[in-house]
């Protein structure tokens, strides 16, 4: 009877059975599983390239297709039996082939390694998978852009080091971190560009001696463009790294977000209130609301970018060449995905259900927010900004000096400040006027506002396409 080590994509050479604790240890079924159609749909081209090579017939191409689709209804419908020699995807649908159509099987992996299968695998999962964050990703704009069309008339603080600075619209907060969200969109569409590049007929390191028509597995498996080396192509994970990388950075622009609406929405703000769909109770106090979804979406961030920091000081040690090590890309990759999928949808959900207090907003709003407007005043009368900076910040401690607020000073207190304040100061203690002073491209102006509206609708358009 042959020893289990035979029954193996690299049996033979070996003599006894592996270590229990490490045939587990060795094993990534457990989670490589999810790439079951990635697999199939790689060994589907690479039968064709076998028979247009002639080193498969067109009977054994034929009965190995009809094999796979049944192995793929198998996995589709939940009835895929793993056994314990399969240590991973491609043993496990190999093996199954076997049993379904018999001695064809085995030529099925001829010329193929599985250093340059999963890569391919990874490859076709990963541009699934990015497809499906993008089209995420533009649903959550689009949710942001229409809700700051619908507000664009409410007021409220921004603020810059955590103090109050200037009165802008809550659209313009909105459209902030839509922007920079926009980037991240383009910058997943940017990397899909490296995603989908063929490793497929690379071998185990050194290529394939075989005539595999590589342009063929190419427009069969719907890649741009091939590997040009074959040992980068089967030991390199940029393209996981890069993923890893974006994901850190979206979640780094959403976990800004949430910290944002959780401030906003405490009672000390009370600028925003939170669906109970997004938020939980306390075991403890009735009394309590928390706004867990935005907790959950900022510790996120810190969850992912652990795992692209780990996964780059796995790959830092790397000699070239295809290392066990690269087994690790995988959870990564996943865990990745699965964690923005989770998070852009529960963030759409947040930004489409929240509800603002649009009079507690502009309640907020303080005279001393318009020690900049005080500034421009005087700048519009001929004083030099940086005088008329001055100039602002003593009329702001004259009225501290007196402990009133800023609008209250009388044209005598200001004008002992500086001669050019006149009567026509008064309409400077106007916030809708001063926000809409900055009607530059950019600027919290109304009609800034809605050209970046407008600009954005657009873009979502185009990349929806």
């Amino acid at each position: 009877m042959a020893n289990a080590e035979g029954n193996k994509l690299w049996g033979g050479r070996f003599v006894g059975d592996t270590d229990p604790i490490m045939e587990k240890f060795n094993a990534s079924i457990s989670y490589d599983r999810r790439m079951w159609d990635a697999d199939i749909r790689g060994s589907k081209a690479y039968v064709k390239a076998l028979e247009k090579a002639q080193l498969v017939t067109t009977d054994e191409m034929t009965s190995i297709l009809n094999g796979m689709d049944q192995i793929s209804e198998e996995w589709s419908k939940g009835v895929f039996v793993i056994k314990p020699e399969d240590e991973d995807i491609h043993t496990a649908n190999e093996r199954r082939l076997k049993e379904l159509i018999g001695a064809p099987a085995g030529k099925l992996h001829t010329g193929r390694s599985r250093n340059d299968q999963v890569v391919t695998d990874m490859r076709l999962w990963l541009r699934d998978a990015i497809s499906s964050l993008r089209g995420e990703a533009l649903q959550l704009l689009s949710t942001m852009v229409e809700r700051a069309a619908i507000e664009v008339d409410v007021l409220f603080p921004g603020y810059t080091h955590m103090q109050r600075a200037q009165p802008i619209r809550w659209s313009h907060w909105i459209l902030s971190h839509t922007v920079a969200l926009s980037r991240d969109v383009e910058r997943l569409q940017e990397i899909n560009k490296r995603v989908n590049v063929l490793p497929l007929g690379s071998g185990a390191l050194a290529g394939t001696p075989f005539d595999i028509d590589r342009n063929l597995l190419c427009k069969e498996l719907g890649f741009d463009s091939e590997s040009l080396n074959s040992m980068d192509a089967t030991s390199q994970r940029d393209f996981v790294l890069e993923f890893l990388f974006w994901a850190s950075l979206c979640l780094t622009h959403l976990s800004k977000m949430a910290e944002d609406l959780l401030l906003y929405s405490t009672k000390e703000y009370s600028f925003v209130t939170l669906s109970d769909a997004y938020s939980t109770g306390s075991s403890l106090m009735p009394q309590k609301k928390n706004a867990d979804s935005l907790e959950l979406i900022r510790s996120k961030a810190g969850r992912i970018f652990g795992q692209c920091a780990g996964f780059m000081m796995t790959m830092k040690g790397l000699p070239s060449c295809y290392n066990k090590d690269l087994q690790e890309d995988k959870q990564a990759m996943f865990d990745c995905f699965d964690t923005l999928h989770a998070v852009l949808q529960v963030t759409t959900g947040v930004m489409s259900t929240l509800k603002i207090n649009p009079s507690v907003m502009e309640a907020a709003l303080s005279p001393d927010m318009l020690a900049t407007d005080l500034a421009y005043y005087l700048v519009k009368k001929g004083v030099p900004f940086r005088e008329a900076h001055g100039l602002s910040g003593k009329a702001v401690f004259t009225a501290e000096s007196k402990n009133i607020a800023l609008n209250q000073l009388t044209v005598e207190d200001l004008s002992s400040v500086s001669p050019y304040f006149g009567e026509d100061v008064a309409a400077v203690w106007d916030y809708r006027s001063s926000v809409d002073q900055y009607s530059a491209p950019g600027g919290t102006a109304k009609s800034s506002v809605l050209a970046q509206i407008k600009h954005l609708r657009k873009w979502i358009k185009t990349q929806a396409q």
